[in-house]
């Protein structure tokens, strides 16, 4: 038997399960050395944690290879949230199902009276979240007495999450004989404070490699104009057509909005974020497994937990906060020996940002275009061919309608509506305004015919504020309703901007953007008193000594908006530097 180190009724739950050997984290909780001991585990999300300490309990919950009858608790396993307890629990389930395991669920959200009910039938482990489970304790209906061992998984979330007081009141409840193993995929110094606090002598495990990626997950990274980011979603989730895909934006808005959009342009779409109820998570998941859907937007926070075997693909539509946030997201993907991929969306004012950001996490990203218009249509080419030629199994009634549609129509014009009808069904892809290549230079407007009798505008931004055409020519466009072809030459100098607006249209221009000025914002569109003075490859010095043109603001620029918009990159004041709303 491969796992003859470990009770028999686990190791023959672990062969009936299709496991031909354990994952590192598994084998080292379950190693002579960390028998008996309170654990500190650093584990990448997705790397077998759950049956990992399912394993390094079982010496506190069983007598030989059974379980005594059922009564108070055994073991606490403590989890941030609903999903992530749901699961955990699922996984004991079958693990310890031969044992005659009972395990009881105390989660936000579900029935708390059924809860009790259950509790007070006996049970040996309780798997929970911190709210639930402390409200239970209060009320008389936890007893926590007996308790052998206590699990939390995912420690760093739950401090983050703000549960330090609700775990502190179910730990300070268990016996101090206790064993203790802390789960944690990062060990900031709250976590350490929270080890040393309430365990003793502590084994320390770590499977988290120099790379913080995980082996199965292909990073990569674009940069778009921040008025691109939804057409660059849209264009990804074309090319790579995902059995399963989620997408990560940074609030319960954003997420509602990003997911509206989708559902409009055809795609089979589901959002999860805090304003959903525990039904509509529920319906929302189970959509996704049943493959009713294929894309799921969610926040941070209500991703977590989420165990989806066909995820394939994690888009970053709105930057992750830091290198742990995006290897909890990235780690939806790429579980199971299975390839997933992990895209940034990054707009270009935040690109260095970003840049140092995968280096501090020593995380190996591929810089690439947005996904164009004709390289998703190569791709379809590509798998409808696939798809059309995979032999197939057809019956009486398929091959008499084939024969029938022979006789009305040519092979070629049926093979043509076919692919009509393939196409047909999928949204179409997005133009974006720039898809410079990923490390090639900024593509800058140019002057170009027809421009020889143009007006000259002026931004107060420039070099110092980051000032890029990617991002500045989109909001010119949004803010004056005119096309990127009707604006001519930008010449971007160290304090200022300029740029030239057919003369036919400046009035109209002018008019669009005073309508839209406010007195809060930081960046102004004004009519300029001539062309930037000579300077080297255009650039230009602020005037110095001459008057400047006091007359009003014709535009101030607002903040970014919208899942995925850059944030501002700070810059000496007055002036600060900003992408242009979505």
């Amino acid at each position: 038997m491969p796992f003859s180190h470990l009770p028999t009724r686990l190791a023959e739950a672990l062969t009936q399960r299709g496991y031909a050997a354990l994952t590192p984290v598994q084998a080292e909780v379950t190693q002579d050395d960390a028998r008996g001991r309170d654990l500190l585990v650093s584990a990448q999300t997705g790397s077998g944690k759950t049956v990992a300490f399912g394993l390094a309990i079982a010496d506190q919950l069983l007598d030989g290879d059974a379980l005594p009858a059922p009564g108070l608790p055994l073991a606490l396993v403590i989890a941030p949230t609903r999903e992530l307890a749901l699961q955990v629990a699922k996984e004991l389930s079958w693990l310890y199902a031969a044992a005659g395991a009972r395990i009881a669920t105390c989660v936000g959200g579900m029935d708390a009276a059924r809860e009790r009910r259950t509790l007070s039938y006996g049970t040996h482990i309780v798997v929970g979240t911190p709210g639930r489970l402390r409200d239970h304790l209060e009320r008389g209906a936890l007893d926590l007495g007996a308790i052998r061992a206590v699990v939390l998984d995912e420690a760093d979330e739950m401090l983050d999450m703000g549960f330090r007081e609700e775990l502190e009141a179910l730990l300070d409840a268990t016996p101090a004989e206790r064993r203790t193993l802390l789960f944690s995929a990062t060990m900031p110094k709250p976590i350490v404070a929270l080890a040393r606090r309430y365990q003793r002598d502590a084994h320390r495990i770590s499977t988290v490699g120099e790379d913080r990626g995980h082996g199965d997950i292909s990073y990569q990274a674009i940069a778009v104009a921040p008025a691109d980011i939804e057409h660059a979603v849209i264009n990804l989730l074309r090319f790579h057509e995902a059995e399963t895909a989620i997408l990560f934006c940074a609030t319960r808005d954003n997420v509602r909005h990003l997911h509206a959009n989708l559902v409009e342009r055809g795609f089979a779409a589901v959002a999860l974020s805090g304003e959903h109820s525990q039904s509509e998570r529920n319906h929302a998941l189970q959509a996704l497994r049943d493959r009713r859907a294929r894309v799921c937007v969610a926040t941070d926070v209500a991703a977590r937990g989420i165990d989806l075997p066909t995820l394939s693909l994690v888009v970053h539509v709105e930057l992750p906060r830091d290198a742990e946030t995006l290897q909890h997201r990235s780690g939806r993907t790429g579980r199971a020996g299975k390839k997933g991929t992990a895209v940034l969306i990054v707009p270009y004012p935040r690109r260095r940002r970003v840049e140092m950001t995968l280096k501090q996490a020593k995380i190996n990203a591929e810089w690439l275009p947005v996904p164009s218009v004709e390289d998703i249509k190569a791709k379809d080419r590509d798998r409808l061919i696939e798809k059309i030629t995979a032999p197939v199994e057809a019956d009486e009634d398929d091959r008499a309608l084939a024969a029938e549609l022979m006789e009305k129509m040519t092979a070629q014009d049926i093979a043509a509506a076919l692919v009509r009808a393939h196409r047909a069904s999928m949204p179409a892809p997005e133009e974006l305004i720039d898809r410079a290549p990923a490390d090639g230079p900024a593509r800058g407007a140019v002057h170009r015919p027809g421009f020889d009798d143009t007006i000259w505008f002026r931004m107060n931004i420039g070099r110092r504020q980051n000032a890029d055409p990617r991002w500045i020519l989109p909001l010119i466009c949004r803010r004056g309703h005119v096309t990127k072809s009707e604006i001519g030459a930008i010449r971007i100098g160290a304090g200022e901007t300029r740029f030239q607006v057919p003369r036919a249209i400046a009035d109209r221009f002018a008019r669009e953007v005073a309508k839209s000025a406010s007195a809060d914002e930081d960046v102004l569109i004004e009519q300029a008193d001539g062309p930037p003075p000579p300077g080297t490859r255009g650039d230009h010095e602020p005037r110095h000594g001459k008057p400047r043109n006091h007359s009003r603001p014709l535009h101030r620029a607002r903040p970014a908006g919208g899942p995925g918009a850059g944030q501002p990159t700070r810059a000496p004041k007055p002036h600060r530097g900003k992408p242009p709303k979505k």
